[in-house]
C-alpha cells in the first residue's frame, strides 16, 4: 500500500522537464540524448548544434584561426545533424540553433536565453579522468549549468528501472521527488538508495521523510550509485552545486561520467 507521501505531487516536478536544450552533433549518441530527453519533456525542446574550427588546431589554443578558414563544411555537418535529430523525435515541439564555437559554451548561452530546466548532452564514453583533462562538453555542462543535467547513453526502454540517491540532504529529496514523479508517469521500478562507510546516516529518518523502505549499502556514494548502474537505465541524483576544483571530486561528477546508464543530476534552476 501507497503512504500519503507517496502518493502526493512532488513539489518540484512541475517544471522539471518544461524548457529543454539538447546539445547535437554528428555521433550517436547525440540522438540518444535527443530521445530521452523528448521522452521526459513537457515542453519545448531546444536543439543546439556547433563547431569550433580551433579544436583542430592543437586543441583550440595557439594562434587565432585563420580569417579565410571555410567553415561551411562544418556548419552543413551541423546543420545535417540537426535535421536527423528532429526525425528522432517527429513528436516534439522543436527549434534548432548552430553555433560557431565551443559547444558547451554554446549550450550554456542557450540554456541562459531560454531559461531551461534540463540540459541534455550524449556520453561519448571519454571517462572522468580524460573528460577533465580535454573539457568534454558533459563535464563542463555538468560543472556550470545552472539547471538539471542528463547525461545520456543507450537505453533499451527508458527509463524502466531508475536508481536515485537519498541521504537525508535537501538537494537528494528534490533528487527523489524528481525520480518518483518520473518512475509514476513510465510505470518504472524504483529503487532508493542510501550509501555510507559510516553510521552517519539516518536511514529510518530518511524512509520516514520518502514514505518508503530504502536499500542501504556499504559503500562510498559515487561508488554505490556506479554499481547499481549496472542494472538500471537512469540514475539520479542531487547535486551539490560545487564548482572549480572542488567539482572535480563531486559525486555527480564521478557518476554521470562512470556510470553504465544515462545519468539524470537534478539542480533547481538559478
Amino acid at each position: 500500500m501507497q503512504t500519503q507521501s507517496e502518493t502526493k505531487p512532488a513539489r518540484r516536478t512541475s517544471t522539471a522537464f518544461s524548457r529543454v536544450v539538447v546539445g547535437i552533433d554528428s555521433s550517436p549518441e547525440s540522438l540518444e540524448a535527443a530521445r530521452q530527453a523528448a521522452a521526459l519533456a513537457e515542453g519545448p525542446i531546444s536543439l543546439v548544434a556547433a563547431y569550433d574550427l580551433s579544436s583542430g588546431l592543437v586543441g583550440g589554443v595557439g594562434p587565432a584561426v585563420p580569417a579565410y578558414l571555410d567553415d561551411r563544411p562544418l556548419h552543413e555537418i551541423a546543420a545535417e545533424s540537426l535535421v536527423q535529430a528532429q526525425k528522432e523525435i517527429p513528436n516534439a515541439e522543436t527549434s534548432t540553433e548552430i553555433w560557431r564555437g565551443r559547444p558547451w559554451e554554446a549550450l550554456l548561452r542557450t540554456v541562459e536565453s531560454v531559461e531551461a530546466t534540463l540540459l541534455a548532452v550524449g556520453s561519448h564514453g571519454t571517462g572522468r579522468a580524460l573528460g577533465i583533462v580535454i573539457g568534454s562538453t558533459a563535464t563542463e555542462v555538468i560543472h556550470k549549468a545552472p539547471c538539471s543535467v542528463l547525461v545520456a547513453r543507450t537505453a533499451f526502454k527508458f527509463p524502466s528501472r531508475i536508481v536515485v540517491g537519498v541521504d537525508g540532504s535537501d538537494e537528494s529529496l528534490a533528487a527523489y521527488e524528481i525520480a518518483q514523479a518520473v518512475a509514476a508517469r513510465f510505470e518504472a521500478r524504483l529503487d532508493p538508495i542510501v550509501a555510507s562507510l559510516e553510521d552517519d546516516v539516518d536511514t529510518e529518518a530518511i524512509e520516514k521523510l520518502i514514505g518508503r523502505r530504502v536499500r542501504s549499502v556499504f559503500n562510498l556514494a559515487a561508488d554505490a550509485l556506479v554499481a547499481a548502474s549496472a542494472d538500471a537505465d537512469l540514475v539520479v541524483l542531487g547535486s551539490r552545486g560545487l564548482h572549480g576544483i572542488k567539482s572535480l571530486g563531486s559525486v555527480s561528477e564521478r557518476v554521470a561520467h562512470q556510470a553504465a546508464s544515462s545519468v539524470l543530476i537534478v539542480r533547481a534552476p538559478s
